[in-house]
């Protein structure tokens, strides 16, 4: 059996691969990303010195990902970054190439709520539901399986990047989140869960979540981050109008496919917006234990992450990627 991890680049592909490189021999693992020249020499050197193939898997070339999957039985799919028709495409490049390349086996990491016409506003859910649906009908006449891993936000969304946002305003950690609750899980557990699905502890042709273990409001996170790391952010409370105003003035664009250029982090205001109303609104407060259920692993709390995260408050890392 051979298993690639694609996004090796990545926090979670990269989670996902070391912790694969510890679950089956070098020889059975490929790590992969859109340009294994840029790898930082930590990472490549993790990876050589292990004796595991690196290779190019770029979502914008699907001949290329055919050859790199040529000899892959499992594949796990991390979805990319871009927003809309640019990401959709992407995803059926990457689905198209597996099925040419003979993988017998996807997993792919979708996003809480992908089959649940009531989080279709969410800004990043309508592409995986549209992947989640590709992979489907693309599937269906074939004698490929596939498993869909479907995260909440994530944890370090909140106890590390949503920081940087307030430590450029004065420590004004501006949210309208409210008093709403939320499982965001931790990445270390979803990449636990995305690897058991990869090594086919999962029962095919199903969705799995990955929920952290704790319901919890950015408020109380706040409190237990100044507790922790003796900083002081301030709680303040803005309605959907003030969060895009906030995101302007630190130079984050409204879309996706707009400027980066003065963002301190990736990702766009209409994202922070819609993921920040569904955590309001209950939407991200779902229960599941199926990371406990396939892994048979303890998921991490929120203060084991506020501890490993508090660096980003004490030497005030200003930007994304900065972020360990």
């Amino acid at each position: 059996m051979k298993y690639l991890v694609t996004g090796c680049d990545g926090q979670l592909g990269g989670r996902i691969a070391k912790i694969m490189s510890e679950k089956v021999a070098p020889e059975a693992l490929v790590v992969a990303c859109p340009f294994p020249e840029r790898l930082s020499e930590d990472k490549r050197a993790y990876w050589n010195k292990l004796g595991v193939d690196i290779r190019s898997a770029n979502y914008d070339h699907k001949e290329e990902m055919v050859k790199s999957f040529s000899d892959i039985d499992r594949l796990i799919i991390i979805s990319t970054i871009t927003i809309g028709d640019i990401r959709r495409q992407q995803h059926r490049n990457a689905v198209d190439a597996a099925v040419e390349a003979g993988v017998k086996h996807i997993t792919y990491t979708s996003y809480l709520g992908a089959s649940d016409p009531r989080y279709q506003h969410v800004y990043v859910t309508p592409d995986h539901t549209y992947t989640e649906s590709y992979i489907k009908d693309k599937l269906k006449d074939t004698d490929v399986n596939y498993n869909f891993m479907r995260n909440n936000f994530y944890l370090e969304n909140i106890v590390a990047a949503l920081p940087v946002l307030a430590m450029h305003s004065n420590y004004e950690w501006h949210t309208l989140a409210q008093d709403g609750k939320a499982t965001c899980v931790p990445k270390d557990d979803s990449a636990k869960l995305a690897a058991a699905l990869l090594l086919g502890k999962g029962e095919d042709n199903i969705a799995y979540t990955a929920c952290g273990k704790e319901q919890v409001s950015i408020k109380q996170i706040i409190e237990l981050i100044n507790e922790i790391s003796n900083v002081e952010f301030k709680y303040v409370p803005v309605d959907t109008e003030g969060m895009y105003a906030y995101a302007a003035a630190l130079g984050i664009p409204k879309e996706s496919t707009d400027d980066f250029s003065k963002s301190p982090f990736p990702w766009c205001a209409t994202d922070i917006v819609t993921s920040e109303q569904c955590i309001r609104d209950g939407m991200f407060n779902v229960i599941s234990d199926d990371i406990e259920t396939v892994t048979g692993e303890e998921r991490r709390s929120v203060r084991d992450l506020i501890e490993e995260n508090k660096y980003v408050y004490q030497q005030k890392v200003g930007k994304w990627d900065d972020i360990k």
